[in-house]
């Protein structure tokens, strides 16, 4: 790969963010372009254990949640998360720019994800190098579907008030990444400050070109969205060499297929009392569960809790859901795909952000039941929706779902469309899928 210019994606988040970046550098790596990986330290070995290499930024969401507990109790207040996120972007871009230079030195195109978008899109700019937007929830406007704020609404509204609403939430989202780029990256790069109401409004074919990580079995593309927005399908980064602990095999050899239950990069301020609800929902519903610990919204010892119920710390989704009848879990992104591939129904109880979306677009698959309140979550709810899983229908359902999912090729689609857009620097795919296949 050497003389090639790589490709720099930014991407900063939880770990269901970072995983189907990995998973669409490999993508590119395997066509021909050396790729590197720009997020936090504590993502480091995922990424060069994907055979990417590995560019710091300073952004480190689980050292946030475990420092602040309290922030899931906050979670779906928006004004609240807000204020939180305003002044921890702006104390992390004091080291973007040093750090974003690095990163993007000789690079061929910059793909930016989720909230590092705007540094990865002032980085191109300042050095002229061409820029892609990759996202894993829709943002483009649309009349025809509302934003994800008001994913709770039953009724189907007027394409004037979701362009209304669009505006209002770029607007919200400008006013949180303000005092970070117009206050601090921009300056910092030689550029010109965006105007009061952001940089959304006035894209221009360069900016407005996005590839979405997402099913279109899962949320349907909107008709009225431009060709520069395309839905590709997910990206899903699998761990084929995993090997199961011999006491979680023999569990699950020992009886029925269990449900899953965990909420991922979620913490919880009050984990004992969480996980206590949690035993006592399963326990009603007559069901085994594999509970998963993560970091840290549930709590318990790994190991077998008594014949029906075994505690580990994580497992790969994609060895693991395709054992279980049903997952229960906080709805990001990334777990909700891997149920969804998995063919099995969910349970969802949304921590914050564009997780009751996901919940609510499941549910209008008929995959899983409403939603459950965490801040008022009982077992009886718990064992309700849990037995709502095990109907027919929705397993069916579910199972129709995930042949749809396995049938797609999200990253393959995604890196047509980065062609057609003639944004791909010249590779040789031939030496890199060798170097690719030597770093795995």
């Amino acid at each position: 790969m050497s003389g090639q210019a790589p490709i720099a994606i930014f991407t900063i988040g939880t770990q269901g963010d970072i995983r189907p970046c990995v998973a669409l550098g490999q993508g590119l790596q395997r066509a021909g372009h050396p790729v590197r990986i720009v997020t936090s330290a504590n993502f480091a070995e995922l990424v060069r254990g994907g055979g990417l290499e590995f560019r710091p930024l300073t952004a480190d969401f689980q050292a946030l949640l475990e420092g602040d507990r309290s922030i899931a109790d906050r979670g779906l207040d928006m004004r609240a998360m807000a204020r939180i996120f305003r002044d921890t972007f702006a104390d992390w871009a004091t080291r973007w720019v040093e750090e974003g230079r690095a990163a993007s030195e000789g690079a061929g195109l910059l793909i930016g994800v989720g909230n590092s978008t705007l540094l990865a899109q002032a980085l191109a700019e300042a050095q002229g190098v061409p820029f892609v937007r990759a996202q894993l929830q829709p943002l483009t406007p649309s009349r025809l579907m509302p934003p994800m704020v008001l994913a709770g609404s039953r009724r189907r509204l007027p394409g004037a008030i979701n362009m209304g609403a669009y505006h209002l939430l770029r607007l919200l989202v400008w006013k949180v990444m303000k005092p970070a780029i117009d206050g601090i990256v921009r300056p910092q790069l030689g550029l010109r400050g965006y105007p009061w109401y952001g940089p959304y409004f006035n894209e221009g074919e360069s900016r407005g070109r996005v590839i979405y990580g997402f099913s279109r079995h899962v949320v349907p593309r909107p008709a009225d969205w431009p060709a520069l927005a395309q839905v590709c399908g997910y990206w899903f980064l699998d761990q084929p060499r995993w090997e199961p602990p011999p006491a979680l095999r023999d569990f699950l050899e020992a009886g029925p297929k269990p449900v899953y239950v965990g909420f991922g990069s979620m913490v919880s301020r009050d984990a004992a009392s969480f996980t206590g609800t949690v035993l006592a929902g399963v326990r009603k519903s007559g069901l085994r569960a594999v509970l998963a610990t993560g970091w840290g919204g549930l709590e318990g010892a790994d190991g077998v809790r008594d014949e029906r119920i075994f505690f580990l710390r994580n497992a790969p989704h994609d060895w693991l859901f395709p054992r279980m009848a049903a997952a229960v879990h906080h709805g990001g992104a990334g777990t909700t795909a891997a149920a969804a591939r998995a063919g099995i129904p969910s349970v969802f109880v949304p921590f914050y952000g564009d997780q009751p979306f996901w919940a609510r677009s499941m549910e209008e698959r008929g995959v899983a039941p409403p939603a459950l309140d965490r801040s008022r979550l009982s077992a009886d709810g718990l064992a309700a929706a849990l037995a709502a899983t095990q109907q027919a229908p929705m397993r069916d359902a579910a199972r129709r779902l995930g042949e749809q999912v396995c049938a797609e090729d999200g990253v393959g689609e995604a890196l047509r469309w980065l062609r057609q857009w003639n944004l791909l620097p010249a590779a040789k795919p031939q030496a890199t899928a060798v170097a690719l296949e030597g770093a795995a």
